[in-house]
């Protein structure tokens, strides 16, 4: 069936709504994004360490996390912290989560975000010869950075790891890491270096989406927060026929649901379940940093995400799990900045006074596989969502698969695993 003339609303201009758009724009549909924010919203990417990852391909849903949010009850500086709190619905996902927090989980699962990363970064690389590289993709890889010699170890086996799954894992010692970045002095011990994961900026990147489907055509709504969906037809082979928002009613052919952390309550009307909690995670932008990093990099003890932003030098990290909280934890913020100099000497806490603190929440699922695909019980109803800290990693590829979907062509991976209703 062709595309052409069919229409489409994409709930949710973030960069996997946007992704979405732009990739069925190429596939000849119609075109309508409704976000909920206006149109200087702050969507959970736009802060971020701005990482494509094939590395990442171990699910948060994985051995050892349960005991960490465990162990972070209280510690509001832990980098993975747990906030208590008696609500149903995170009960259930958190139920959920130690369900699948198993090997024989990430031995599944560590394909399929390889596959998903691997097209992302094709995707990027096709993006940025036909753009001009305007959004800054820099191919330059990753390094895992360890201070002791517990982690260094543990990296190496993920290492080995990633090596049988087909990836480029290098592990460096002091001299190599200094020889890989000799214009930055590190107190790591050694590490590891991921040749095939890269770094962009996300505000441009975002920009130039939002850019290109003005300019294609597409109708992008601010303000437009949905409200209730109207749906007909008998169960089981039931279509919606419109959704209300707050900025009046649109009907199409196709609806495709990308609204992040706020999905769950987004689809309350509907009977479809999709478990989600939002991982806050926050970020400090040096504008002027002492030194600029080649390759972005991950402090491994620290767990915070250092990438270089034309110029600029970011750091970002932690998990909370909070609900739909998007105030900023002062203490939280603090505790990044305080690890930088002890990987990067050259740093000084007094570096970023007075530097605004960024804050996103991001769309965890239970199993830390997102959401991708038709949902069976609405015949033109679809979802893409629940990306966790790999939004805007593997933006691209959720694009190109959902666009391929919805023209009923073969999509280029698989997405059994990624399933919508796979909880029920």
């Amino acid at each position: 069936m062709s595309s052409r003339g069919r229409s489409l609303v994409v709930v949710g201009g973030g960069v996997i709504g946007l992704s979405v758009a732009w990739y069925a724009r190429r596939e000849g549909f119609e075109v309508t994004v409704l976000e909920r924010g206006s149109p200087a919203h702050d969507s959970c990417s736009l802060g971020n360490a701005g990482m494509v990852v094939p590395s990442h391909f171990v699910p948060l849903a994985a051995p050892g996390m349960v005991g960490m949010g465990l162990r972070s009850l209280g510690n509001r500086r832990s980098p993975v912290y747990v906030k208590p709190r008696l609500d149903p619905a995170f009960v259930r996902w958190s139920w959920n989560f130690w369900r699948s927090a198993t090997r024989a989980h990430v031995q599944r699962s560590a394909p399929v975000l390889r596959d998903l990363s691997l097209l992302s970064r094709r995707c990027y690389e096709e993006l940025a010869a036909e753009r001009g590289n305007d959004f800054g993709l820099e191919r330059e890889g990753l390094l895992m950075l360890c201070r002791t010699e517990h982690a260094l170890e543990e990296e190496a086996a993920a290492a080995a790891h990633a090596r049988e799954l087909g990836l480029d894992a290098r592990v460096l010692d002091a001299a190599g890491l200094a020889a890989l970045e000799p214009g930055l002095r590190t107190a790591a011990l050694g590490g590891v270096h991921y040749a095939q994961d890269c770094h962009l900026s996300p505000q441009r990147f975002v920009a130039g989406l939002v850019r290109d489907l003005e300019a294609s055509g597409a109708r992008l709504v601010w303000n437009a927060e949905a409200t209730g969906w109207r749906v007909e037809g008998r169960r089981g082979a039931e279509r919606i026929v419109a959704l209300e928002t707050s900025a009046g009613e649109f009907t199409a052919d196709e609806y495709l649901l990308a609204a992040g952390s706020w999905s769950p309550r987004t689809v309350s009307g509907l009977d479809l379940r999709l478990p989600i909690e939002a991982g806050k995670g926050y970020s400090v932008t040096l504008p002027r940093p002492r030194a600029v990093p080649r390759t972005c990099a991950i402090l491994v003890e620290a767990r915070i995400a250092v990438t270089p932003m034309q110029g600029a030098l970011r750091f970002a990290g932690t998990m909370e799990l909070a609900g739909l909280d998007e105030s900023i934890d002062p203490e939280r913020v603090r505790a990044i900045v305080e690890a930088v100099p002890a990987y990067y000497p050259d740093f000084a806490l007094a570096d970023f006074d007075g530097l605004p603190p960024w804050r996103g929440l991001r769309p965890c699922t239970p199993d830390g596989l997102p959401y991708l695909g038709r949902v069976r019980r609405y015949r033109n109803f679809s979802v893409a969502t629940g990306h966790a800290m790999m939004g805007l990693s593997l933006a691209p590829a959720t694009g190109r698969l959902l666009a391929e979907l919805l023209a009923g062509r073969p999509t280029s991976l698989p997405l059994d695993a990624c399933a919508p209703e796979r909880f029920g």
